[in-house]
């Protein structure tokens, strides 16, 4: 269903890339909220006819590629430095969804002689930042005293972590579980399509690297959750690229993360759309998104 990844090295790691062409397409680095390579079919065939060539790659301790325990967001600009370079590209876009925003931002903060837009959609803000109370309507004083014990007892946090990760490969690694949980949308539009729930549950058992006989690994699991509460290392201030956010009103994570974020990088054009939320904001206006890209491109 994916093609096979191809491996590019950096500073002694692995990182496995998900590359399905066509070369002729301008490049856009995808960083989706799983931290999974793989990219959703409909989007890839969607950017061929547009002109683009989408880039995945799997975050550091992910699928195929090596763990980098204590990274932190900005790193990811190494990364993305090497598989261009590897790939032989100077110029790309930088597209994130999520979790993948942040690192979408990165990239663009890191890369600014490489990086010519970027397209996010539903990201998460940074955490104890001024400005952004992050558990405000995301779960509250339960939330913050989960961070807390992440951040102040880690061998307990990870336990605690490990096993919850058990749960979300039995749940999420299934199709049915995605359908289930969309109740009556359920296979009636592409956001909440079969293709789209079996992406979903793929992403899930590649990202906790799960085998035939029961197994998984979640350390790049683990390490992507200590991201978005420690530091990002870096600052959105400094983002020479365009940015384009979107942002549904309905979504789960409010709306003050993206606003946060709007209010701080300096060329951002603001999309909040009513009634869109975190399952269908990025394929309800990924066709905008590529218009907007190809006209700064």
């Amino acid at each position: 269903m994916y093609p096979a990844a191809r491996i590019v090295r950096v500073r002694g790691r692995n990182l496995a890339v998900e590359d399905p062409g066509p070369e002729s397409g301008f490049p856009v680095i995808v960083h989706n909220g799983a931290g999974s390579r793989h990219l959703f079919g409909p989007a890839v065939a969607e950017a061929r006819d547009r002109g683009f060539r989408l880039i995945g790659y799997d975050r550091p301790g992910c699928g195929g590629s090596t763990a980098m325990p204590g990274r932190v967001i900005a790193d990811c600009g190494a990364d993305v430095r090497a598989i261009m370079t590897e790939l032989g590209i100077t110029r790309a876009a930088a597209w994130g969804s999520s979790g993948g925003g942040p690192y979408a931002l990165a990239t663009a903060a890191r890369l600014a002689d490489a990086v010519v837009a970027v397209c996010v959609f539903a990201s998460v803000g940074p955490y104890g930042m001024p400005g952004l109370d992050f558990c405000d309507g995301l779960g509250g004083d339960d939330l913050r005293e989960r961070i807390r014990r992440m951040l102040a007892d880690p061998e307990r946090a990870r336990a605690e972590f490990r096993a919850e990760s058990a749960a979300t490969l039995t749940r999420q690694g299934s199709a049915g579980w995605w359908l289930q949980r969309w109740g009556d949308r359920a296979e009636q539009d592409a956001a909440h399509s079969r293709d789209r729930a079996e992406y979903l549950a793929a992403c899930t058992r590649d990202v906790l690297r799960a085998d035939s006989g029961g197994s998984f690994d979640d350390d790049g699991s683990w390490e992507d959750a200590l991201t978005f509460y420690n530091p990002w290392g870096f600052d959105v201030a400094g983002i020479r690229a365009p940015v384009s956010l979107w942002h549904g009103t309905q979504d789960f994570l409010p709306v003050a993360h993206a606003r946060w974020l709007a209010d701080r990088i300096p060329d951002v054009t603001t999309h909040f759309p009513a009634g869109e939320d975190h399952t269908n904001i990025e394929d309800n206006n990924r066709a905008a998104a590529f218009a907007w890209l190809a006209a700064r491109i």
